[in-house]
């Protein structure tokens, strides 16, 4: 079976005491032994994460971590981790095997709230423990959602699922545009796609991939070629393409091919409406133009790679913001699920196209930049501002 994504998987994080039956949880809404069950406490200690088709809402990862009570030095590190996770959670379940809640729940509860996840109650356990009225009650006075179930019998697992699917953010449960409303059923759209040292062998990158696919189930003809064939492709063809859409690293290149009467935009900017981002990002590259001397640039990469010798986010990027900036500027390189701690020393935070992690946390991570007055914006916008062809790759959408 071919994987969704994994920045299009919903991902649930599964949290709770040691023993309050997370694992079995798991297995229980999946219906498959997917969990390492034990009756040992702590069997589970790192974040681990197990893929699963949750229908109606389709692909999701579940994160089963380590038990929040966990004790001594590798305790609170696993602790840590699971809180880590959350920051990448779209729904999160915290699973009681007591019946009731102990401050390190309640604690845990608030964080989460504190974090604008969604959030459902499960006390598990229900053929052996009842959960106790101040429990019941601290769930209804804070409006959270709870049911119960028994991991062992199955009862309750069926309404389980129901709340989880209720729960699901609403952007997750819409179809999201990507680039088929751009143009309609017949018409024809190049895609420019370089290939160069970063790009990988055999194959096209991931957002390229979900471009080319979102605009075959909407009926348009697309044509890929590389920057360096666009010029010879476009006077080959009897008409002009509808749209045209090209990796921000040619950015430049492509926009004097292209007539300024052809829509022109970049994968980046399609991505970033996609994961409803669009604008927030649009005002972080409007800020480059308020950078000065010292200003240290976070460069914020979802997922690790191997570090080319032209690297965009570390050689290319830094190399082009400074010459267009004219400023002596600091950068510092941040990868995978790391985030800076102190972003408030920051000037500005200029983040990949994020294809490898979910919208929920992508958007965590611009609420905090937000909250600590740090303007974000990504690799995309950033290269097409310093090339001087932003607004015209922003104009189809009228910003």
């Amino acid at each position: 079976m071919t994987k969704a994504p994994r920045g299009e998987r919903l991902v649930i994080v599964i949290t709770g005491k040691r023993n309050a039956g997370k694992s079995s949880l798991i297995n229980a809404l999946t219906g498959q032994e997917i969990a390492i069950v034990s009756d040992i406490a702590g069997t589970t200690t790192d974040p681990v994460d197990k893929h699963y088709e949750l229908l109606p809402l389709g692909p999701v990862t579940f994160y089963d971590t380590a038990g929040i009570d966990d004790v001594g030095e590798l305790g609170t590190k696993r602790v840590q981790a699971t809180r880590k996770v959350l920051t990448r959670a779209d729904l999160a379940i915290l699973v009681s095997g007591s019946g009731e809640f102990d401050d390190s729940e309640i604690q845990l509860i608030e964080h989460i709230r504190e974090l604008k996840v969604p959030l459902l109650i499960v006390f598990n356990k229900s053929d052996l423990i009842e959960p106790n009225a101040q429990a019941l009650n601290f769930c209804r006075d804070k409006g959270l959602r709870y049911c119960k179930v028994s991991s062992v019998t199955g009862a309750g697992i069926d309404e389980c699922k129901a709340v989880l699917m209720s729960l699901a953010p609403e952007m997750l449960r819409q179809e999201r545009p990507l680039a088929g409303d751009l143009v309609q059923a017949g018409e024809h759209v190049v895609l420019v796609t370089p290939i160069d040292l970063a790009a990988p062998k055999g194959r096209l990158i991931l957002p390229q991939v979900q471009v080319i696919r979102d605009l075959l189930d909407n009926d348009a003809i697309v044509s890929v070629v590389k920057e360096r064939e666009l010029e010879y492709a476009l006077e080959m063809m009897k008409q002009p393409p509808d749209l045209v859409i090209t990796d921000s690293q040619v950015v430049l290149k492509v926009a004097g091919d292209v007539p300024e009467d052809i829509p022109l935009t970049t994968f980046s900017i399609l991505f970033a409406r996609y994961k409803g981002e669009l604008e927030i990002l649009l005002q972080g590259a409007r800020k480059i133009d308020q950078l000065r001397d010292g200003d240290k640039i976070l460069i914020a990469e979802s997922c690790s790679h191997h570090v080319q010798c032209d690297d965009i986010g570390r050689v290319k990027i830094p190399r082009w913001l400074s010459q267009y900036t004219g400023k002596q500027l600091v950068y510092e390189v941040f990868a995978g699920h790391d985030f800076p701690e102190n972003l408030e020393s920051f000037a500005l935070a200029i983040h990949c196209g994020a294809c490898m992690i979910n919208p929920m946390e992508m958007n965590h991570r611009m609420m905090e930049c937000a909250r600590r007055g740090v303007p974000i914006t990504n690799y995309g916008m950033a290269i097409s501002k310093v090339q001087g062809v932003l607004e015209r790759v922003v104009r189809i959408f009228n910003l």
